[in-house]
């Protein structure tokens, strides 16, 4: 609005500024040098002004030229730093996933008998009783319900609980509908890993079921015993604390989960291994 009353006036200071120049030119022909000093005289405001407005539009239309031109370059850097940002992302991302393959090989070499599917997690389902993820690959890609996905470091994240065309669920350790068997490695007692228990203890497991004389100490390691579903001395967690059961006839131990869940974003699917 400010714009558009700012043009209209220039133009009617032009305007009339053309029109006092030759109304100067007509009496300057027809009059005296009197005359034509007293016509100089009055229009000496009239041409300043000219001038003046005619600086201001000039310093107007500069502005809006620059202004344009800083726009359009200040739109192009943001698209560079967006591209520079998504390249560094990309990067980070494949960093990480070339790690966890190093450590992936490293545990083949370990298990030869294993085969492996890489999925990435592409959303979660979590609540204090419920622990479940949703993974990019499905039954196109050879996954059944019933495979235990795991980390790169041989550390148990679940087991596959239903499956689509291209997606997977995976029911995590930590939900408590899952029952493992599982043993101390340092002492070989044997009992049954459960997920979270009670409310607030997310990302915490319990292994029910252990000898009343069981010894353990803080961060003995939890693993696997194997089964149909889960193979041998795959990691679990590590104890925290322990204590006699409600029935005081059986010992149990409180466990942190070996799985970082709050970084988890690739897991690997165990497709095949020897049972025996």
């Amino acid at each position: 609005m400010k714009k558009q009353f700012f043009s209209k006036k220039v133009r009617i200071i032009l305007i009339a500024a053309v029109v006092l120049a030759v109304f100067i030119a007509v009496v300057s022909t027809f009059s005296g040098s009197g005359v034509t000093n007293l016509v100089q005289t009055l229009m000496g405001p009239v041409r300043s002004l000219t001038a003046s407005a005619t600086r201001s539009v000039e310093r107007f239309y500069n502005y809006a030229y620059n202004y344009e031109n800083l726009q359009a370059e200040n739109t192009v850097l943001q698209e560079k730093i967006a591209s520079m940002e998504e390249s560094i992302r990309s990067a980070d991302t494949l960093e990480r996933e070339n790690e966890r393959l190093r450590e992936l090989l490293n545990m083949a070499e370990e298990h030869d008998d294993y085969q492996f599917l890489s999925a990435y997690i592409i959303a979660w389902d979590s609540t204090n009783w419920k622990s479940t993820f949703t993974v990019n690959k499905g039954r196109l890609d050879g996954l059944e319900e019933g495979m235990c996905a795991v980390t790169e470091f041989g550390q148990v994240v679940g087991l596959v609980t239903a499956v689509g065309e291209n997606w997977a669920t995976i029911t995590t350790i930590l939900d408590s509908s899952l029952e493992i068997s599982a043993s101390v490695s340092s002492t070989g007692y044997t009992g049954v890993v459960e997920g979270s228990y009670r409310t607030g203890e997310s990302g915490s497991l319990r292994l029910s079921y252990l000898p009343t004389d069981a010894v353990m100490k803080n961060g003995d390691q939890v693993v696997t015993t194997g089964s149909t579903l889960y193979p041998k001395d795959l990691i679990l967690g590590y104890v925290s604390d322990a204590g006699l059961d409600e029935t005081g006839v059986s010992k149990y131990a409180i466990l942190d989960a070996a799985v970082d869940f709050g970084s988890l974003e690739q897991v690997f699917l165990i497709t095949d291994y020897d049972t025996n």
